[in-house]
């Protein structure tokens, strides 16, 4: 008998982790922790093939953390926006000595979280955070790179874009507003330095990527955990990611709006009455949105995760990328089913180390894959030219002779 709990199962992302671990074995029982138990029930209802209980569950109540928690054998931390949830959880966790996983990708609170690492490995739990797909994923393909295809590695480049989601709310745009609003870390030149997104620095680092299925997108500085733990496990010279939201014309939006003040949160008077900025852009921008995607017949939802890694082998130059293409899917399938694979991993011991872990540091990618095939239905996937069909994966030579491998 093996007891996991989502917390945020009831989410975008939690919800699909919770399906995810449903269709496996692995667990016995499955706890959605969410502070909407009536959205969380449905889904209960909706699932017939694993014991499913719903538990009402408050990321800022110390409490209601202990309670949803209780008896677990694994955590899955689903609950956003991160740099305000995952300390608190982490802690209740450490204190209940139970092991766990989140999907955390926010950088900053990334740092903050790895100050409990000898708190959590003095208790002897393992907690194995963002194993979502950016960051989750893309480490553990720049770690199977470096490790097995190369001898020396001297980049790791992470692209990400992805639009057309059915549903997007106020987190969102929120999330977007804070990436661009922080110092962005970037290891450039063997050091990580922090980056301005408005400023030279941040613009300097903009660039476009040919992607599977999306074509060439346009990409800004992105902070995420990758640049800040790889180099920490992986001996290279650089490590950059950058990202974007298609359509073009959306994302432009969110960026200018941004540029402009638009993510203030102090009011100011408009003809007597307080406006916030904050408010006001948010709601324009997710009421604009709908607009773009009609005017551009945008189709589909559909998005791409590039791992990029360059680097020598038998003294010759190698490049490998990776590319993790899918359509018809949302944002909370490429990492809701990596999560739950994090957490199954978790419970057959294949997390390596105690304490607060990045997945490059204890997840082996042979583990990873060889998981793929009980989780997913890759073959009917393939057939059906839609939802997430594997990776694809080119080899580039010194002479520029380009291979290419559907997995």
């Amino acid at each position: 008998m093996a007891k996991v709990t989502v917390l945020g199962g009831a989410g975008a992302v939690g919800s699909v982790s919770v399906r995810t671990l449903a269709n496996h074995n692995e667990f016995s029982e499955i706890v959605i922790g969410d502070f909407n138990t009536d959205r969380a029930q449905k889904i209960a209802n909706s699932i017939k093939t694993r014991k499913i209980s719903v538990v009402k569950f408050d990321a800022n109540d110390e409490k209601s953390i202990h309670a949803a928690i209780s008896g677990s054998d694994v955590v899955l931390n689903c609950v956003g926006p991160f740099y305000s949830t995952v300390k608190p959880i982490l802690n209740a966790v450490i204190q209940d000595k139970i092991n766990y996983v989140d999907v955390c990708d926010d950088v900053d609170v990334t740092i903050d979280i790895f100050k409990l690492h000898e708190k959590a490995k003095s208790v002897g739990i393992t907690a194995l955070i963002g194993m979502g797909n950016s960051p989750g994923v893309t480490n553990i393909i720049a770690k199977l790179a470096s490790q097995d295809l190369l001898d020396e590695t001297d980049s790791i480049d992470i692209f990400h874009a992805h639009g057309g989601e059915k549903v997007e709310g106020e987190g969102v745009i929120g999330h977007r507003f804070h990436c661009m609003s922080i110092d962005i870390p970037m290891f450039l030149d063997g050091e990580l330095k922090y980056v301005k997104y408005f400023e030279k620095d941040g613009i300097a680092l903009r660039e476009s990527f040919e992607f599977p299925i999306l074509g060439q997108v346009p990409l800004y500085p992105y902070p995420h955990p990758e640049q800040v733990t790889i180099p920490q496990y992986i001996k290279t010279r650089r490590v950059t990611n950058k990202g974007s939201v298609i359509p073009n014309e959306y994302y432009d939006m969110t960026r200018d709006l941004c540029g402009l003040g638009f993510n203030s949160r102090e009011p100011i008077m408009v003809n007597g009455t307080p406006v916030v900025p904050y408010d006001f852009a948010v709601a324009y921008i997710l009421s604009e949105r709908e607009k773009i995607l009609k005017k551009l017949d945008f189709g589909m939802q559909r998005g791409c995760s590039s791992v990029v890694v360059k680097g020598k082998k038998n003294g010759a130059y190698k490049e490998y990328r990776f590319h993790m293409a899918s359509k018809s899917e949302a944002l909370g399938e490429g990492t809701g089913i990596p999560a739950a694979m994090g957490a199954i991993l978790m419970h057959r011991g294949k997390v390596q180390g105690k304490g607060v872990m990045p997945p490059e540091a204890c997840v082996e990618p042979k583990d990873l894959l060889a998981l793929m095939p009980e989780v997913m239905d890759l073959d009917k996937n393939k057939k059906s030219g839609d939802g997430f069909g594997g990776f694809i994966v080119e080899s580039i030579d010194e002479k520029g002779n380009k291979s290419q491998m559907n997995i």
